[in-house]
Parts: structure tokens; sequence; C-alpha cells
């Protein structure tokens, strides 16, 4: 068990570079067409939720990967999440596995601890703490 202690700072930024990758993915699928998705079909306007989540994946997604205001961009996320669960999920089960929500719950609640947690030894946040 010590072992795996001594790798959490690792671990944790891993879980940050990972989930941001993974939303910087939903992100360029929406506006980038890359990789090509169901998604590149629909018309994309910021006057929708679902064009507006892209912008957050984008931007939000590559600020996670570099690590850079780790909690703040993870607590909006993981909000944006919520929303986007009760937005386009909940209405059509109560489960998520019967609604199609369990990614988008599972990206809230690891946005949260990240939020809580931080990004991590390896990140930008982690630099500009120890210039200080």
């Amino acid at each position: 068990m010590d072992a795996l202690s001594r790798l959490e700072p690792m671990l944790l930024s891993l879980l940050r570079v990972v989930a941001g990758l993974l939303l910087l993915e939903h992100g360029t699928a929406k506006y980038l067409n890359f990789p090509v998705h169901q998604w590149n079909n629909m018309s994309l306007s910021l006057s929708n939720l679902y064009s507006v989540a892209g912008v957050f994946e984008l931007i939000g997604g590559l600020l996670l990967v570099i690590g850079l205001f780790t909690r703040p961009v993870a607590f909006v996320l993981s909000g944006f999440m919520a929303v986007g669960y009760f937005y386009a999920h909940a209405a059509k089960s109560f489960f998520p596995l019967l609604n199609g929500g369990e990614l988008i719950s599972l990206f809230c609640f690891t946005l949260l601890f990240l939020a809580a947690a931080g990004g991590g030894a390896i990140s930008v946040d982690s630099l500009i703490r120890q210039k200080d």
C-alpha cells in the first residue's frame, strides 16, 4: 500500500490528463470533425446546450490536459456535466444505464474530484506554485 501512496500525485496527474483528453476528444469531434462521429451531422450553433458543451469541452479539456487552472475549470465542467445529465438523460429513465448517462455521470464526479484534489504533481498549476 505504501508504494501506491507514493504514486498518488502522479496518478492524480494521469487522471487529470486522461479526463482532459477525453473531454477534448468530444469537443474536437463536434467542432473539428475529428474523430468522425455521429455528431458530425448535427448543426452547431451557440444557441443550444450541445454546441456550448463543445466549446467547454475544447477549452476545458485543453486546460485540464496541461493542468492550468485545474480546480476552477474542473468545478465549472463538473457543473456543466450535471446540467447536461439532467437536460439530456435524466428524463429518459432514472437509471444511467438505461438513459445513456453513464459517461456524463462519471465525468461529473471525476471532475468534481479534480476540483477538490487539484491537478497533481505534473501540471502547470504545480509549476506556478513552485515559483511562488
